[in-house]
């Protein structure tokens, strides 16, 4: 192979994540002192992701609802988002018990919840008793503002982004220079997290590292089949269910994988799809969905429409059960799934977050005992790679959906973008070097 057919592979950002997961697995595993001390350099680069995620997420969506010119095509649009969130969610949390309760991965421990420490989720327990039905819908409106956008709590920042956004709208023309102003600000945006993408591979790196070396490749032998039984069930969801809806969509699910392959590596080396929801935003819009649609659709979903993490919860939640000899009835794992069916919303895109709507639908349950979450404290880690990745695609394949039945796509350009395959960031910037410097599609309106 040539030294610039290498030179051009290694230029490429999957690539070289790919190479930073590989180089943190065998550093935490050969050096694990070393790899325990790579963990700041993984919750840097989610650090420098996050601390742009509340202005994208408000410019995204104000830019996009203002742009609609029609109120009423803005709330068509967030209904059936919402619907098709709904129906992804259900089909995943369906999938995720049938699979467990045929796999059985839990039985054979015979685990005495008696003799189970709780102290290392007290954490995720105190937070579970935050996360009622109740509470999580007074927590959609902040107390301030401003508040929202400092602790990053993006279900907050898109509550008033809507109303904000809904606001200008109503004022008709005259709110077009600032609009116009907000795009300018949010293809900014756009740049800082072109900036930031360069040190994905190291970010990649040191939570791989941290990883294997706190909890040991050992951990991946002793909870195999929960982990195989995971990752082979998310792939035939991402496989059958969201390639059958890319197939009604018009449009090809492994093209479509390989055009945000770049984006599938950093999630799977972060355990974040925050980590990739800039670039997210601009490659959908790039691949000819309109911005109003993509403004509203993807942030929406990253907190509504979690099918990775809703396959996790249930395939959790009865391995617990299974593992402490509990019996449940049919009825018992219906109500189960009806109560993840709430509390499976709301999940951020941050590792952990799957944890916590975990703890607080077993805190709900009298059968199952939360000191349960102690057999998954270990592995969950590694658990998160997979819901993760397939939380990203998920929302991905939402977008499209919501775009096509919209009509708010540009086929043509989907599919030839789709043909082409993944952009890296060089052509991103040369794509927004345009005669009006923005994204291409931004004039778009649904």
């Amino acid at each position: 192979m040539r030294v610039s057919t290498i030179r051009k592979y290694l230029s490429r950002l999957y690539v070289q994540v790919l190479i930073g997961i590989i180089a943190g697995v065998a550093v935490g595993h050969f050096f694990p002192d070393l790899g325990t001390q790579a963990k700041p350099l993984g919750d840097l680069f989610i650090k420098l992701i996050r601390m742009l995620l509340a202005p994208i997420i408000f410019a995204s969506v104000v830019v996009g609802i203002a742009r609609m010119n029609d109120i009423h095509s803005a709330g068509r649009v967030g209904v059936k988002a919402i619907l098709y969130f709904e129906f992804a969610s259900t089909i995943a949390l369906a999938i995720g018990l049938i699979v467990v309760n045929l796999v059985h991965p839990g039985s054979g421990m015979n685990v005495d919840a008696a003799h189970i420490d709780t102290a290392a989720i007290s954490a995720y327990t105190h937070s579970a008793h935050q996360h009622t039905t109740l509470d999580f819908f007074m927590n959609i409106v902040p107390n301030s503002v401003v508040g929202a956008f400092a602790n990053g709590e993006m279900l907050q920042v898109i509550f008033f982004s809507v109303l904000f956004a809904i606001a200008l709208a109503k004022l008709g023309p005259r709110t077009a220079p600032f609009v116009d102003m907000l795009d300018m600000f949010l293809q900014a945006m756009f740049g800082v997290v072109r900036i930031v993408m360069y040190v994905a591979p190291i970010g990649a790196f040191g939570g791989m590292a941290f990883t294997v070396a706190k909890y040991g490749i050992g951990t991946l032998a002793s909870f195999g089949e929960l982990m195989l039984s995971l990752y082979l069930t998310t792939i035939a969801f991402i496989v059958v269910v969201l390639g059958g809806v890319m197939r009604l969509s018009g449009l090809s699910l492994w093209k479509f994988l390989r055009y945000i392959k770049d984006e599938i590596f950093v999630t799977f080396g972060t355990a974040s799809t925050e980590a990739v929801l800039p670039q997210m935003l601009i490659k959908l819009e790039k691949l000819g969905c309109s911005r109003p649609v993509v403004g509203m659709v993807l942030p929406t979903g990253y907190t509504f429409n979690a099918d990775g993490t809703a396959i996790y919860l249930t395939m959790a939640a009865i391995f617990i059960v299974q593992a402490m000899n509990i019996h449940l009835s049919v009825w018992d794992q219906l109500l189960v799934l009806g109560v993840l069916l709430f509390t499976s919303k709301g999940s951020a895109g941050v590792a952990g977050a799957g944890f916590v709507a975990l703890a607080a639908t077993l805190a709900s349950m009298q059968k199952i005992p939360v000191s349960g979450l102690v057999l998954l404290l270990g592995v969950d880690r590694f658990l998160n790679e997979a819901r993760a990745v397939t939380n990203l695609i998920g929302n991905g394949v939402a977008t499209i959906v919501v775009a096509r039945w919209e009509k708010a796509i540009d086929m043509e350009q989907a599919r030839t973008m789709l043909e082409r395959g993944t952009l890296d960031m060089a052509e991103i910037e040369r794509a927004d070097e345009d005669a009006n410097g923005r994204v291409i599609g931004a004039g778009r309106s649904v």
